[in-house]
């Protein structure tokens, strides 16, 4: 089970994050009250473990705007929100053809998932899909989930690599994970004491029992990119 804890604001909250078990922090470069700026994650990034994916959360991003922001905030990883341009995933693969960058496509669960899904699959850069909640003003850290039951047949059923976020938390992760069988869970309002800052308790609770919850399904842990 891959589990990433996104929206960390500051170094404290991210080795948080690492040191409880997650395997990927993640960062906010789009508007959202959680929003950081690239001299912060600057900042953040060289003191993580190397084996702990740093990943940029972004909306309506250009290509260079997103190639600059790995360069120079040592990220490993991407995720494209809508906005962002529609060949970006190859393009950054191209442009990042010697290292491994893991590109993550964001869709939301409305109607036209199944065709969103389908032109991910179709789309050989990216590494996985994350399949996220969305309200009227939010594209993401809504703190809403969808209905996973649902979502089940269209997101258990597929081929890709789901990742599941909108509205996980300590208490309902486990039952995500047993309706979804995702590859991969996301988190960020669910495990905060306040916006843009985390509570301990709560992100080693989450990690602990999507731990707990993907054992229960055969699921070692073990994750590749």
């Amino acid at each position: 089970m891959w589990i990433k804890v996104c929206a960390n604001t500051s170094l404290e909250d991210a080795l948080l994050a690492a040191e409880s078990g997650a395997n990927a922090v993640g960062f906010v470069f789009a508007e959202s009250a959680r929003r950081v700026t690239p001299a912060q994650v600057r900042a953040i990034t060289p003191h993580l473990p190397e084996s702990v994916e740093k990943i940029g959360v972004f909306v309506n991003a250009g290509l260079n705007d997103l190639i600059a922001a790995v360069q120079d905030c040592g990220l490993t990883g991407v995720q494209l929100h809508s906005g962002c341009e529609s060949d970006a995933a190859p393009r950054l693969r191209e442009r990042f053809s010697s290292q491994h960058l893991h590109i993550l496509k964001v869709v939301h669960f409305q109607q036209g998932l199944e065709m969103e899904l389908r032109m991910a699959r179709a789309d050989g850069a990216v590494d996985a899909v994350l399949v996220d909640s969305r309200t009227a003003t939010l594209l993401g850290g809504t703190g809403v989930p969808f209905d996973w039951k649902a979502a089940r047949e269209k997101v258990a059923g597929s081929p890709l690599r789901i990742i599941v976020a909108g509205g996980l938390n300590p208490e309902n992760v486990g039952e995500a994970i047993t309706v979804l069988r995702p590859w991969g869970v996301d988190v960020a309002s669910g495990v905060e004491a306040a916006p843009g800052k985390k509570d301990p308790a709560k992100v080693r609770a989450f990690i602990e029992n999507a731990r707990i919850a993907a054992m229960r399904l055969g699921n070692t842990g073990e994750v590749s990119a």
